[in-house]
């Protein structure tokens, strides 16, 4: 009797076990984000538009419904200036003046806005597509979502590593044309997860 009852004990563990490895759904994946308190990230943040490139290293606090500040840590000629987000309402600060950025569409999008932008949305975007894509291989959850303005049509897309739900890489692009594109070298949630290198090793 005790050998028979062995086996489907060992068949519920087993079971049991199993079901911490499904992958993780986009709807999944999102509500970390919205949820979270705030966010710490690095990416570099490449911009092309009207055909005049442009790239620097970021450092982004995050703080939803809050101010963010992102610190600009290349090229040298640009470290240390620092980009300062309040909802709607951004702009340069550099010591005590504060400068208009300018922007790359008529959304207003601005390299600078890169990374808040990206993170505003994923926890307010309306989900349009999802699918597994491996980026650098690495498996990720690839999400596209839409955040249209008045004036264009506002796509965000972001590849989500699959095992924490940490972006690898993100695109925006206005009316079917990429302008931002950021790959990002780090990640933390402030108050879920500990920093994670997000760029595959």
């Amino acid at each position: 009797m005790r050998g028979g009852a062995f086996v489907p004990m060992m068949t519920l563990c087993l079971l049991l076990c199993g079901c911490g490895g499904a992958e993780k759904t986009a709807p999944d994946l999102l509500e970390r984000y919205r949820t979270m308190s705030g966010c710490t990230m690095e990416a570099e943040v490449s911009c092309d538009w009207e055909g005049l490139p442009w790239s620097a290293g970021m450092r982004c606090d995050y703080v939803p419904e809050g101010e963010s500040t992102i610190e600009l840590l290349s090229p040298e000629t640009l470290a240390g200036v620092t980009v300062v987000l309040e909802e709607d309402t951004w702009y340069l600060r550099v010591g005590e003046k504060t400068l208009d950025a300018g922007s790359v569409s008529p959304e207003k999008i601005s390299p600078a806005a890169c990374l808040p932008r990206m993170m505003h949305a994923l926890r307010n975007g309306w989900l349009l597509e999802e699918n597994e894509e491996s980026w650098q291989g690495v498996a990720c959850r690839r999400v596209a979502v839409d955040q249209s303005g008045e004036q264009g049509t506002i796509l965000t897309t972001l590849w989500l590593r699959q095992e924490d739900g940490t972006p690898l890489r993100g695109e925006i692009a206005v009316d079917g044309e990429r302008v931002l594109t950021a790959e990002f070298t780090s990640f933390a949630f402030c108050d879920t997860i500990p920093e994670a290198a997000s760029a595959p090793q």
